[in-house]
């Protein structure tokens, strides 16, 4: 090993958790505005003993093999896990540490802040003042008016933390019910009278549909055209988790046909989401650039906790935040 162990960072990151790593590490970092493309990260990673990674970065054999043996740990800056082959990195003994937890306050608050925004029509409002529609309506009292929390049914689609910490802040909006739907009934349920339903009766009776499950391999496309048919043709989508989860051309089809009322995305596939993508042209449709985790204190924390997790990894320690 050299002096320093070469640690690559494929992305900007808070600049303070970089100083205790530049402390004891050679960092090797990706400055360029654009995403890292696939063969710069392969490029860079030759030689390096820890990749500071985000998602959508892969993380496979073939990016392995590019850095080579000496690769002895992962950070990852996330909590979602589809980007890293971790069987792989198990198969090679290289350690992977991610960042559970840290973001849940974070993530709940755009959850439920997205929420009321995509009900209340703001994205359509915003465009409506700045294209001087404002004011030339008033021949409709119902214009740009949209739904409310209180009194409806909310159902959350996977109640971990992230869900739990969604259904508490909801409940200060006083809907009438909040179901949820997973692999088992959650005690922690009882805190907010949430109802565990099944996943096809959360959709039928569901107001507003909100995703917080994490992406495996079983829930692929999970809202597909099936699950869009089933929910009420006034009801609202939110998705806070990851793009994986939705069938887009699917989604795309409920919003033309009227089949659901309105959708609010924090992420798609891919991201970022091209410009001219049909789901971009809909005013019912509105999409965040991945904004969950966005706040200073939140992404600071994670790149702590991504550091420390290097740190350790390269120390031959036990990681403070290893994968499951």
């Amino acid at each position: 090993m050299a002096s320093k162990p070469i640690v690559f960072v494929s992305r900007g990151a808070p600049p303070e958790p970089l100083k205790d790593l530049a402390t004891v590490c050679e960092i090797r970092q990706w400055k360029e505005q654009h995403v890292i493309s696939r063969e710069e990260m392969m490029k860079n990673a030759r030689g390096v003993h820890a990749l500071f990674v985000h998602p959508p970065d892969r993380v496979d054999a073939e990016l392995f093999d590019a850095a080579g043996p000496q690769l002895k740990v992962v950070g990852t800056m996330s909590v979602g896990l589809d980007h890293v082959d971790v069987t792989e990195c198990r198969k090679r003994g290289i350690a992977v540490g991610y960042t559970p937890g840290v973001l849940t306050i974070a993530v709940a608050e755009l959850a439920v802040g997205f929420l009321l925004a995509t009900a209340r029509r703001m994205s359509e409002a915003f465009r409506a003042v700045h294209n001087g529609v404002w004011g030339t309506r008033w021949d409709n009292a119902l214009w740009m008016t949209g739904a409310e929390v209180a009194g409806s049914t909310v159902g959350i689609v996977g109640l971990g933390r992230i869900g739990m910490a969604v259904a508490k802040r909801l409940k200060a909006f006083e809907p009438a019910r909040i179901l949820y739907c997973g692999h088992s009934v959650k005690p922690c349920a009882k805190e907010v009278g949430a109802e565990f339903v099944p996943f096809k009766e959360l959709l039928s009776s569901s107001d507003f549909v909100i995703a917080t499950c994490s992406v495996s391999a079983d829930n692929q496309h999970l809202f597909n055209k099936e699950a869009f048919s089933a929910m009420k043709s006034s009801a609202i989508f939110i998705n806070v988790t990851r793009g994986a989860l939705v069938d887009q051309d699917a989604l795309l089809q409920a919003l033309t046909s009227g089949q659901i009322a309105a959708a609010g995305l924090d992420v798609t596939t891919p991201e970022p989401l091209p410009p001219n993508h049909p789901l971009l042209q809909l005013s019912n449709c509105s999409v965040l650039p991945h904004l969950g985790s966005g706040s200073h204190r939140t992404r600071t924390n994670m790149c702590r906790i991504t550091v420390n997790n290097i740190l350790a990894g390269l120390r031959g320690e036990p990681l403070p935040s290893p994968i499951p």
